[in-house]
């Protein structure tokens, strides 16, 4: 082979790679491109809240929605803040016992089903899936009158009751799945030592649950707190959760205050995205741990 059959050769390789790397640069850009104008759309609802929140009521005009506030007014977080701080309270009350106890009870339902498991334990189990398909809608009337016949009466430890009760399915599959990539002879081995069932759910399996817990608690949390149909049928009138009252603040559908009920919206949410930052970072991690077995 010729000398300059070597270089031609050299200089067609160089442009490949220069092409190629090219490409991987236009490529690169395409995706954060990509990733501004997805985070542009999710963020457009957020700065219409953001500025109505902070516009009087002549200037809260759907004809004004993308505009600047003509006169900064910051009452209407005030008149949130005094309207909604007693119903915070109250949903605090009631996410924070029912995220923990249908964790717990899930992480022991998915101990069970999956390492020490009994005759019918798969049709246990899809029994128990059968409630993550029932609509709340579909269990309010006969929820209802359960709850009537039993005396329970209504408030927020029925709220936490009914969370619990409905978080069980889905804690309990996201559990299930996570213990199931748990190697079968980290029990056995736990069995020859003479530890029981129990010894060894809370020596053992519980200690290496913590990616679980995150998901379990980011999913309970947030669901009880934007639970609206459950709060109105079972809180009372003396113990309103954050939604039932963002609702009164925006005077149900005819959303006369646009402001407040803005201003409203932005403080009620700012618990579940201090859980998602705090515990974010581990949320994708615990619910993929569980998705594949090895």
């Amino acid at each position: 082979m010729s000398a300059n059959t070597i270089n031609a050769a050299k200089q067609a390789s160089t442009l490949a790679a220069k092409k190629k790397e090219g490409g991987f640069h236009w490529s690169l850009a395409l995706r954060y491109l990509a990733l501004i104008v997805s985070l542009a759309i999710v963020l457009i609802p957020v700065y219409v809240l953001f500025v109505t929140s902070f516009k009087g009521s002549a200037d809260a005009d759907p004809s004004r929605t993308w505009f600047l506030p003509q006169v900064w007014d910051a009452t209407n977080w005030g008149r949130a803040w005094n309207d909604l701080a007693p119903s915070i309270l109250n949903s605090l009350m009631l996410v924070i016992p029912s995220s923990i106890i249908s964790a717990i009870l899930g992480s022991m339902n998915g101990f069970v089903l999956s390492k020490w498991r009994f005759p019918g334990a798969n049709v246990v189990f899809t029994l128990i899936l059968f409630g993550m398909f029932l609509p709340y809608q579909a269990v309010m009337i006969p929820l209802m009158k359960v709850i009537m016949s039993a005396n329970i009466g209504f408030g927020i430890h029925t709220l936490i009751l009914v969370h619990v009760v409905y978080g069980i399915p889905i804690t309990t599959l996201i559990f299930r799945n996570y213990y199931e990539t748990i190697p079968d002879e980290l029990i056995e081995a736990s069995r020859v030592d003479g530890a029981g069932m129990l010894r060894t759910y809370f020596s053992v399996v519980l200690p290496i649950s913590i990616p679980s817990f995150v998901v379990v608690l980011i999913w309970q949390f947030t669901s009880a707190w934007n639970d609206f149909l459950f709060a109105l049928f079972f809180g009372g009138n003396d113990n309103r959760v954050v939604t039932v009252a963002l609702n009164n603040l925006a005077h149900g559908s005819i959303m006369a205050d646009y402001g407040g009920s803005m201003a409203g919206a932005l403080i009620a949410s700012v618990p579940t995205l201090l859980v998602y930052i705090a515990l974010g970072k581990y949320f994708v991690g615990g619910l993929m741990s569980g998705s594949v077995k090895g």
